[in-house]
Parts: C-alpha cells; structure tokens; sequence
C-alpha cells in the first residue's frame, strides 16, 4: 500500500508538470510522513546521491562539449564528415550520421549533439532541399549514439550507481554505437533512393585533405580519450577533466574562436545543466532509497523470476519495462531510481552488469525520442522551428533501427563485453 501511494503521487504531480525532481521528493517525503518516520533521512540520502568522484566527470563533460559547440569543432567536423561521405546516396544524411559518431567521442551527450553539430546539419539539409521529416528523423535518432560513443555521462552514473568500472562500460559502447551509425545510414539509403535525395560530388585528394586537415585536432580527441583510458593513463574522471583542457586549448590557441565573453556564457550554462542533473540525481536517489526500503528490488526480482529464470527472457522483459518507462522519465533520473532497484534481479539470472549497463543506457536514450518526455524532442522544437506534434512524427520511424540494435546488443552479449575483455577491463 505504501509503494502505491509513493507512485501515485509522483505520477499525479508529474501530469501536474510538477518539475520531475520535486515530484520525486515530494512523494518520498510524503511516504516517510504516512509512517511516521523520522525525516533526518531525507537530507542525508540527498546529499549521499551526487556524493562520488566518478559524477565530478559530468560537468567536466557537459563544459567540454559546450566548448566544442562553441569553438569552431563542430563546423569543422561536419565539413570533414562532408568530404568523407557526401558522395554517398543520401549524402548530408550520412554526413549527419557520421557527424553525431565522431562528436559523440568529445561530448558523452545527445543534448549536446541535438543542439550543437545537429542545428548545423539541419540548416546544411534545408538549404540542399531535404526534407523536413528526414532532417529531423536523422539529426534526432543520430544524436542518441552521443551518450553510448564513449565519452559517456549516462554510462558514469550507471558506473556509480552499480559500482561497475566505468572504463568497461565505455569500451562497451564501441561497438554498439558503431552498429547504430551503421543501422541508420541504412535508413538514410532507403529514403535517399526512395525520394532520390540530391547527392555532392566526390571530394577530390586535395579537398579531402583540406579538410582532414581542418579537422585534425579536433578529430583525435576520442582517441586521446579512449588510450588514455585503456592505457591507465587518466581515469574516466580526469579523462573528463583533460577533454576540458584539450578543447580549451583548441578554442584558444588553435582555431582562435574561443572569447571572454564566450566563455562566461559558456561558464554559465555550464553551472545551470549541471545545477539541474544534480538536482534530479540527489531527489532521485531519496526516492530509489525509500522505494529500496519497501523491499522492491525483492518484489521485481519475485515477478520477473515468476516468469522466468532465463537470461534472455529476463532482458526481454527488462527492454520492454525500460522501453516504456523512457516514454515518461528523463533518462537520468530513471537510471538513478531504477538501477538499485533492478541490479539484484539482473546480477542473480547471470546477466553481466556492464552488458545490462549499456542496454539499460541504450534503452532510455531510444526514450529521449519518445513522447511525452523526450527531452531530445523539445530541444528539436526549438532547433528546427517546427511543432511537437511534427517533431514526433518525423523521429518514430528512425527508432526502428535503433531498437534493432538494441535487440542484438541484448541477445549478442559478446558485441559489449568482448572489447572491455580483450583490453584487460573485464575477466573473459
């Protein structure tokens, strides 16, 4: 009865447009308040939930890719993902495509990519005669690979939240996210040749090097990032910090762009996305330890098993449930609330934590797309001018190929776990 009550109010003060992170303080406190128990709590489990050195990456993250959107990067790389691909049927949907892969190994964010290098792509598109559906369905579905490219702030969390080592998990959203780059650029073949897309002419050695050039520095960032890992030079915290101080240097001292000015603003709304994840991960981890006390990890457990014990079967149930929840929760705030509560399940069937890691984080970035919370949705609104109702549209279609990679990521474990195995992250 208690349990019921707790989702009762957080789901009636979230139809209120409550703001989710009040929502979910409001209906633990309100639970502790019906028992009768003391309130001292609260404040500790607040406090306990941004309380890790692996979260100190987050902002860190956030900065960097907010420089790189500021600093000339993703103009660069855009141009250079045109010389690479823009010959190809489909041509900006591609360069789309490969944009949002090589961006998504500087930022760890989807916001970041939507709003960033996708607002560029979007524009690029428009002036070449695509249309409105397929620029919105590919700059959306194409943003989702930010957060499992490594660098990764989901995968962080997940990482903290089920003391799994972070640089497993972003090893582990390689080959995932390559997969996806791969599935939609299949997607934007089939629509190219089915409207006969307009398509640029073969960039010649010159201009191709040009570019390359152009692009250089800002090109070898996920590889600084990923050695620097695998090799045990920086963790995945300070890798965050070294993103930060490598697109500084490029903004400065290399292309030049990077002002005072921009920078205060680029400070600022820093402090302001950071303020805000925090917020939600403190209100979040309050409510997973009420909804932890009420012995839910057990009660799932119980019904899950109550169907089956099979691995497999298990995960189907798991994407089908993160599926659903991603429509109505903000991806981070389901991480923090739902991973105590699901891991005991997982962790006792034998699912590998790192390779529930990555579907867990694939599927609530799928979420981002999905009505009526999409948090990728409304910053499309915003982008590309057009209505909600338009945006939603646009992007359904173009989950297609994502939940198909995300079947194959569930049923084939080894596409996670066998990198992070082979570079001595994880045990074979």
């Amino acid at each position: 009865m208690g349990t019921a009550l707790v989702f009762g109010i957080w789901l009636l003060l979230m139809l209120m447009n409550v703001p989710i992170a009040f929502s979910m303080l409001i209906a633990g406190t309100a639970f502790l308040l019906g028992r009768g128990d003391v309130l001292l709590g609260i404040p500790q489990r607040v406090m306990a939930g941004p309380d890790s050195i692996p979260i100190l990456a987050v902002p860190f993250f956030v900065f960097a890719g907010m420089l790189m959107n500021s600093t000339g990067i993703t103009e660069r790389i855009f141009r250079f993902s045109l010389a690479l691909v823009g010959h190809i049927k489909g041509s900006l949907g591609h360069v789309n495509v490969l944009g949002s892969v090589i961006f998504a190994g500087m930022s760890g964010s989807g916001a970041a990519d939507c709003a960033g290098i996708g607002a560029i792509e979007l524009e690029a598109q428009r002036k070449a005669g695509f249309d409105d559906d397929f620029n919105v369905g590919v700059t959306l579905s194409s943003a989702t690979i930010g957060p499992i490219i490594p660098p990764s702030i989901p995968m962080v969390l997940y990482g903290t939240l089920a003391s799994v080592s972070v640089g497993a998990l972003f090893l582990g959203g390689v080959i995932p996210g390559l997969l996806m780059g791969a599935a939609l650029s299949v997607m934007v073949y089939y629509y190219a040749k089915k409207r006969n897309y307009p398509v640029y002419k073969r960039a010649t050695f010159k201009e191709m090097l040009v570019a390359t050039a152009m692009a250089f520095w800002a090109l070898i960032t996920p590889a600084i990032i990923l050695v620097g890992i695998t090799l045990g030079i920086f963790t995945p915290t300070e890798a965050a910090i070294v993103t930060v101080v490598y697109a500084l240097f490029l903004g400065v001292v290399v292309y030049r762009e990077l002002t005072l000015s921009k920078l205060r603003e680029i400070m600022l709304e820093t402090i302001q996305t950071t303020a805000v994840f925090i917020f939600i991960m403190s209100a979040a981890n309050m409510l997973a330890w009420v909804l932890t006390r009420e012995q839910i990890p057990q009660v799932v457990a119980k019904t899950l098993f109550s169907v089956s014990r099979n691995p497999m079967v298990v995960l189907l149930l798991l994407n089908v449930f993160l599926l659903i929840v991603g429509c109505f929760m903000e991806g981070l705030a389901a991480l923090i609330v739902l991973v105590p509560i699901l891991l005991p399940a997982v962790l006792e069937v034998g699912i590998d934590p790192v390779h529930f890691g990555v579907v867990a984080v694939l599927n609530l970035t799928i979420g981002a797309l999905t009505p009526p919370v999409g948090a990728y949705l409304y910053i499309m609104v915003r982008v590309a001018k057009m209505s909600f109702e338009d945006v939603v549209k646009a992007v359904l279609p173009w989950c297609i190929p994502l939940v198909v990679v995300l079947m194959l990521i569930s049923f084939f474990p080894q596409l996670v776990v066998w990198l992070p195995t082979l570079l001595g992250f994880m045990k074979g």
